[in-house]
């Protein structure tokens, strides 16, 4: 089991790297096309909403037919979008590489599916942290290496690079990657009315005492916490007067702070307390750091400020995912997780346009302020709903 862990971990340490090692490219390359700051918006976009479609899909066909065939379609897919990036003539090829990268782009929550495959309860939220941790590296040197590949002003250069980076996963996972449903589960969960490929199995789970309540709290958090990161830099230089080279210190601070909270902290927390209780906690702190974002006036504060919101968004994510594993049967869990990804994808289409019209039309303050409000209903909701729940209800009882 440890072998097959510390591989998928490699893998979304790859995946993330060659995704963020373009991602702040994108709209210097489109403008080299002649894209205007909305056909930007569009094209980033783009990916968000076919992610928010394929994923679902992609979880629900790995419950049935196994992690690594849906892998290897996966990366595959990333790597010919990657390739497309790479060899865009028009803003049209553009546009179709990210499509085909974004419907495709069910990776994170494969690996997440895979974690809960091969973990126990105990060790679920050890497994999913350090899932994380190897995200978040991804996004610390993947920035970096884009940055110097596209030196010269070649934005095809590091889309190549990153088309080879998901080459080197897609070998790696064809040679060395198990399968960790065996044979004899995904023909029990073939025949299970659970993971039919309909609406209406998706709906179902939705209506449980725990899925429902937990998706809506991964919304919620989702949209608070995507709209602190989409806009950060533009409150860093409106509100703080920072260059682009200071915010990406403090952005590689932040980064380093959730690699250490997930690589480490989490495993430690999830050992005293229940997930319940982290996400309630999470939900608690992630209010007060975003209200304390929001009003602070220097950099020092700044740096202050960001470690609980690191924490907190961490907590979140690791908890609210480890309590959806456990909260459906073992042949919805891919499902599921492609359910929560979607939703991930939705925040990251709504989140953006309402920071910037905040912070455009309102405030500097008034995303973090929207943000902790978010948070705050979501502590209301999550004590109703989630923490009081019995355990004996997630899931329901089989029919």
């Amino acid at each position: 089991m440890r072998r097959n862990l510390v591989l998928i971990l490699l893998f979304v340490f790859v995946d993330v790297l060659g995704f963020s090692l373009i991602l702040p490219l994108l709209p210097y390359y489109a403008q080299t096309f002649g894209a205007t700051p909305t056909v930007v918006g569009l094209l980033l976009g783009a990916n968000a909403l076919t992610q928010m479609v394929g994923t679902p899909i992609i979880g629900r066909l790995s419950d049935r037919h196994g992690r690594r065939p849906l892998l290897i379609l996966c990366i595959a897919g990333t790597v010919t979008g990657f390739l497309m990036l790479g060899l865009a003539g028009s803003l049209a090829m553009l546009f179709a590489s990210r499509i085909v990268d974004g419907f495709l782009g069910g990776n994170v929550s494969l690996a997440q599916a895979y974690i809960t495959d091969v973990t126990d309860t105990k060790e679920r939220a050890r497994g999913l942290g350090l899932i994380g941790a190897a995200f978040g590296l991804g996004f610390i040197f993947g920035p970096a290496l884009g940055g110097t590949l596209s030196a010269s002003g070649n934005y095809a250069l590091p889309a190549f690079v990153a088309a080879a980076l998901a080459a080197l996963n897609l070998v790696g996972v064809l040679i060395w990657l198990p399968e960790s449903l065996p044979p004899e589960r995904r023909a029990d969960i073939a025949r299970s009315p659970r993971t039919a490929f309909t609406l209406r199995a998706l709906w179902e789970a939705l209506n449980r005492p725990c899925v429902g309540p937990l998706l809506h709290t991964r919304l919620f958090f989702g949209l608070a916490f995507t709209m602190f990161e989409t806009i950060f830099a533009l409150f860093a230089s409106q509100r703080l007067g920072l260059s682009a080279r200071s915010t990406s210190y403090v952005l590689t601070y932040v980064g380093l702070l959730v690699v250490a909270i997930q690589g480490g902290g989490i495993g430690y927390l999830a050992k005293r307390f229940s997930d319940k209780q982290l996400t309630f906690g999470g939900a608690v702190l992630l209010s007060v750091s975003l209200l304390g974002w929001s009003l602070v006036p220097n950099v020092p504060l700044l740096l202050v400020v960001l470690a609980p919101l690191a924490l907190a968004s961490g907590l979140l994510r690791v908890s609210i995912t480890s309590a959806l594993t456990k909260s459906v049967y073992p042949e919805e869990v891919g499902g599921t997780l492609g359910l929560a990804g979607a939703l991930d994808s939705l925040t990251r289409i709504v989140s953006p346009v309402v920071g910037g019209f905040l912070l455009g039309n309102v405030s500097t303050a008034a995303p973090g302020i929207l943000g902790a409000l978010l948070m705050a209903w979501l502590i209301s909701y999550t004590w109703r709903r989630i923490l009081f729940v019995p355990d004996l209800e997630c899931p329901a009882p089989r029919q």
